[in-house]
This record gives structure tokens, C-alpha cells and sequence, in this order.
């Protein structure tokens, strides 16, 4: 099958007015009410507050209940509630790496789940710390203590989810180190059976970044998260995934600085054809590659002969 754009899709990108594609009236799907796992994005977009998109977001549900989180990045949250998500019923937050686009949503959603009178235990898994001479990138630890530490925290209001006390849940802490292709298991205490999540380091530049395969029953999604297409191992981890999530914020035209972070759509292709996936989810867009969104998933068809589906907020997909 070939890709699937709708035609309000195709006819924005033709117009130039891809931006209203944001509109969450528009947009809106229920995953909520499906039975067995589907994918809902919660944000679609990137970085930069013009394709009128949320940044970087995805939910893993099973039998109409929101069980995984995938990375927050701004507006991610506004989304969340608009897919009828529950805080209380999340097994697992994972974070592919901590660019504000994928991550800055995280402390608004803690604040929210406050409010949500749950006890038990939350899964937050993450990156080790990394970098280069001229940037730092903090662990997973460190990114959470220099929010919710007591006496230094900026919102150390919120520190029981680091202590357990004051009404808050604990949150468990996973952090993966940064070791290409090293593959690790995050520990989901109190899951409700039938989830399993592995996270692997993949190259985003210098930025420490992470890939998840999380298995729900007998399906497999894999998030690609941001990365530059230089991971071999990637393709053994997601190996004949039922759903594998690409980003593709860069055009096949870009330059030598955006391919040093982010695969080319052509790159893409190879990878899903390499994994011998059984669907792929184009998501991560940014006005570049929006710019010709046909164009750039025509090339990622090209390679890759299976389903090619291309993202909106909060649309919803069945694995199913």
C-alpha cells in the first residue's frame, strides 16, 4: 500500500497552509475507545513554533487506556488531554533524550498528575549524560533533580515524586546508558501485564539519545526517536515491528549540519526496509520537510514497499 495522505492533507501542503493541520478539532481520534494497542501521536511537529503542530509526543494504548508515554515535548501536553489520557493509568513515561522539544513538557504533566490521587509507582526511563566540548546534555538524574530536588529544584514544590511523600508518586528511574547499540530493559513496576520496554542508544550528534521497542501482548511499536541513521544495530532492534515510528524534520536536500542529527527521508526508507517493518508512522516534521511532505514520504515509499502513514496530533492508529 502506498502512503496515506488525506486529501485535506495533500491539498494543504499544495496550498502552503500546512499549519491549520495543528487543529485539534480537526484532528481529533479516539483511541480511548478501541480494544488491543494502538499508537496515538500527541504531537507531530519540532522545535520551532511555526507548522502548527505540537512538538514531540506519543502515546502506547491497550483496551481504550493510555499505558505508555513517549517523550513531551511543548504542546504534547494540551494534547494529552485532548485524547481523553489518564495520568492514573500510566504504566511508563520514556524519554528518547532531553532537547526541549521531546522533554519540556514533562514537569507541567507532573504538576497535573498531582491532581490525580495516584499511589502507585511511575516508570521514567532516560538518558545517561553525554555530549561534546562545546555542549552537556544531563543525565536523567540530574535533569529531574535540577527540577524537583528539594532547596534547589526550580519546582522542588513537586520533590514527593522524588521522595514519595506529600500525596506524589514515586517515580523509578531508569537511566540508559550511552553506549551505541547497548540495548536495556526498563523496569515498569506495577504494570498491568503485558508490557515490555527496551530502550537502545542510538547517534543524534552529540545529543545522548535513545530508540524503545516496547511490546504490548503480541504487538511490537518501535520509536525511532531522533537519530542520524549511523546506529547498524538499530535495524536487529527493530526487526519486524508492527508499527515503526521515524522522525523526518530534514529533506533529502539537506545539508551536512542537519544530517549530522537526523536521517534523510531516503535513509529512513532503507532502515523500515532493512527491519522489515510492517508499517511505518512518518512523524517529527518541521516546516523544511513539510515543505514537501509528498515528496520527502514518496521517497521513503520509494525504498520501503509496505504501509507509509504520515502523522498528525493526536491522530490515532491501530496495531490491531
Amino acid at each position: 500500500m502506498k502512503t496515506i495522505l488525506s486529501r485535506k492533507l495533500i491539498a494543504c501542503v499544495l496550498l502552503g497552509l500546512y499549519p491549520v493541520l495543528g487543529s485539534a478539532a480537526a484532528l481529533a481520534q479516539s483511541c480511548s475507545s478501541q480494544s488491543g494497542v494502538s499508537i496515538q501521536v500527541l504531537g507531530s511537529g519540532g522545535p520551532i513554533a511555526d507548522d502548527g503542530r505540537a512538538s514531540s509526543g506519543y502515546l502506547v494504548w491497550r483496551d481504550g487506556k493510555a499505558r505508555v508515554l513517549v517523550d513531551l515535548g511543548g504542546g504534547a501536553i494540551l494534547r494529552f488531554a485532548q485524547s481523553g489520557a489518564s495520568f492514573s493509568d500510566l504504566d511508563a513515561i520514556v524519554l528518547t533524550h532531553l532537547h526541549a522539544d521531546h522533554s519540556a513538557g514533562l514537569p507541567a504533566l507532573l504538576k497535573s498528575g498531582y491532581f490525580a490521587n495516584r499511589s502507585r509507582s511511575l516508570a521514567l526511563a532516560g538518558p545517561a549524560a553525554g555530549g561534546n566540548k562545546n555542549v552537556h546534555f544531563p543525565s536523567l538524574d540530574e535533569y529531574l533533580a535540577s527540577m524537583l530536588q528539594t532547596g534547589s529544584g526550580a519546582y522542588q514544590y513537586l520533590d514527593g515524586y522524588l521522595s514519595g511523600k506529600g500525596g506524589m508518586p514515586l517515580l523509578k528511574l531508569t537511566t540508559v546508558a550511552n553506549d551505541l547499540g547497548e540495548r536495556a530493559a526498563v523496569e515498569v513496576e506495577g504494570a498491568r501485564g503485558g508490557i515490555y520496554i527496551e530502550a537502545m542508544a542510538v547517534s543524534h550528534g552529540p545529543v545522548p539519545a535513545l530508540a524503545y521497542r516496547i511490546e504490548v501482548d503480541d504487538r511490537v511499536v518501535v520509536f525511532a526517536g531522533d537519530q542520524d541513521g549511523r546506529t547498524d544495530a538499530f535495524v536487529d532492534f527493530a526487526q519486524a515491528a508492527d508499527l515503526l515510528v521515524l522522525h523526518m524534520p530534514i529533506p533529502e536536500t539537506a545539508g551536512s549540519g542537519a544530517r549530522a542529527l537526523h536521517a534523510p527521508p531516503s535513509s529512513l526508507g532503507e532502515i523500515a526496509a532493512e527491519a522489515k517493518a510492517k508499517r511505518v508512522l512518518l512523524s517529527h516534521f518541521m516546516a523544511r520537510s513539510l515543505a514537501d511532505l509528498p515528496g520527502n514520504a514518496a521517497l521513503v515509499e520509494s525504498v520501503f514497499a509496505a504501509q507509509v502513514d504520515v502523522a498528525e496530533d493526536l491522530s490515532c492508529f491501530s496495531l490491531d
